[in-house]
């Protein structure tokens, strides 16, 4: 095994055929509704995610962002609504069902062992063995090494601890570790979140690459910027609600702003659809 972990130029990086857009959401989800007690977390809310597709998820501090995520995760199922995975009625009621599906979390703390090496943190859980049932570690470092290929991730080495890993790679094996699962959502709570630049730039280009690779791809994050950088459309919440949808390439910062504060912004109120989301995506 080679120190450094640089993919050759020839390396084939073929989406999944089956993870290729199209005209059906991979995942969809109709009229979702949350409560805490007396506290309405979410109300009435449609989402949906195309393979192939950033959707960036936007809102202001209790807007219900991390709910939403939270039911599409299975941490917090909803009270109430429809959920559909490629076409298929599905009750994500558990984290089990919702990566049994394909659908994985990267949450802001990103659960790795510090003092763990790659590989290691990468396997935790589901680690390969011999038919001696010894740990395969030659096997397990081909398939770290070809994934983090795929993902364009460069590290020192598969050896090296986590603790000793700059805040952007130790981001992108919280995300390789999701592709080793065969994901096919893959949900990023918050993936540049106290980075500098150039590590906000290396997890930006991550994200780029997943959505080369035919994923469906979710991004929570309060930094417009970086929204604007990598996603295809924005959906914002406020107050439980989802009250506008963006095309990224037709619109606005001020307007999503706009939207997540409830100004006014525009000559004319959008039309709302009737599951009482809002378009904006082609402003007048």
């Amino acid at each position: 095994m080679a120190d450094s972990i640089v993919p050759p130029d020839d390396v084939q990086n073929a989406p999944d055929p089956a993870l290729e857009k199209s005209a059906e959401p991979l995942l969809r989800m109709v009229g979702i509704t949350k409560t805490f007690g007396a506290v309405r977390a979410l109300t009435d809310v449609d989402f949906e995610v195309y393979p192939g597709e950033v959707v960036g998820l936007v809102g202001d501090n209790g807007a219900g962002k991390s709910t939403l995520i939270k039911a599409i995760a299975g941490v917090g199922p909803a009270d109430q609504g429809d959920v559909f995975f490629r076409g298929q009625s599905v009750k994500l009621t558990t984290p089990q069902i919702s990566t049994h599906l394909g659908i994985e979390t990267v949450y802001q703390d990103l659960a790795l062992c510090d003092n763990l090496d790659v590989v290691a943190n990468l396997f935790l859980g589901r680690e390969l063995y011999t038919h001696l049932k010894t740990l395969d570690e030659i096997a397990m470092e081909k398939e770290a090494l070809r994934v983090l290929q795929i993902l364009d991730v460069k590290l020192p080495s598969l050896r090296t601890l986590v603790a000793s890993l700059s805040g952007g790679q130790r981001q992108s094996i919280a995300v390789a570790k999701t592709v080793l699962r065969n994901a096919k959502v893959i949900l990023l709570d918050e993936p540049t979140a106290a980075l500098g630049v150039a590590q906000t730039r290396q997890v930006l280009n991550l994200i780029l690459r997943l959505r080369e690779q035919g994923l469906a791809v979710v991004v929570i994050s309060h930094n417009l910027a970086d929204v604007f950088d990598v996603v295809d459309r924005v959906i914002v919440l406020r107050l439980g609600r989802r009250v506008s949808t963006f095309d990224i390439h037709t619109t606005t910062p001020e307007r999503v702003i706009a939207a997540i504060t409830g100004a006014e912004f525009g000559p004319a109120n959008p039309e709302k659809t009737q599951s009482g989301s809002v378009s904006g995506g082609n402003p007048a």
